[in-house]
C-alpha cells in the first residue's frame, strides 16, 4: 500500500498545486476585475492602493504562476508571505485564533503555498518542459532523486 502511495505522490502534489492556486488566482481576479463575485462581495479594488491592490495582483499573479508549475517554488514563497502579511496586519489585531479574527484562508493559503516551497510543484508542471531530462543513474550519481519515478524498494 505505502509503494502505491509513494508512486502517486508527484500527482497528489501536482492536484495540491492545481487547486491551491486556482483558487488563489480567482481571489485575485475577483479583487482586481470584479468577477466571481468581486471583491468582497462586490467590486474592484482601486488600482495602486496599499496594500489591497498589490495582494490582489499578488494573487492573480503568483496564483496563476503556481497553477500553471511555472517557477512554482519562487511564486509559492512570494504568495505565502503575502498571505502571513495579510494575516498579522489585518486579521490578528483583532484576535490570536484565525476563528477568531476571519483569517482561516490567509493562514491556510500562508501554509499550503510553503509547503509547496518544499515539495516542488509535482507532476504535470511547465517547469518539467524546461529542464533537462536525466537518466536515472546520472540522477542517482548526482545525489538527486527524480521525483516523478519515485525509487522502488524490493526485499
Amino acid at each position: 500500500m505505502t509503494t502505491r502511495l509513494d508512486h502517486a505522490r508527484p500527482y497528489a502534489v501536482a492536484l495540491f498545486r492545481i487547486v491551491t492556486g486556482l483558487l488563489f488566482a480567482s481571489h485575485g481576479a475577483a479583487s482586481l476585475f470584479g468577477v466571481l463575485g468581486g471583491a468582497h462581495g462586490g467590486g474592484t479594488v482601486v488600482a495602486g492602493t496599499w496594500p489591497g491592490w498589490y495582494a490582489a495582483a499578488i494573487q492573480l499573479i503568483a496564483g496563476g504562476l503556481v497553477l500553471l508549475g511555472l517557477g512554482t517554488r519562487a511564486a509559492a514563497f512570494v504568495a505565502s508571505g503575502s498571505m502571513a502579511y495579510a494575516y498579522f496586519t489585518v486579521h490578528q489585531p483583532d484576535a490570536l485564533w484565525p476563528l477568531q479574527n476571519g483569517g482561516e484562508a490567509s493562514a491556510m493559503f500562508c501554509w499550503s503555498f510553503l509547503l509547496l516551497v518544499f515539495t516542488g510543484p509535482g507532476a504535470f508542471a511547465v517547469d518539467r518542459l524546461f529542464t533537462s531530462r536525466t537518466s536515472p543513474s546520472a540522477s542517482a550519481s548526482s545525489g538527486r532523486r527524480d521525483e516523478t519515478r519515485p525509487e522502488t524498494v524490493t526485499a
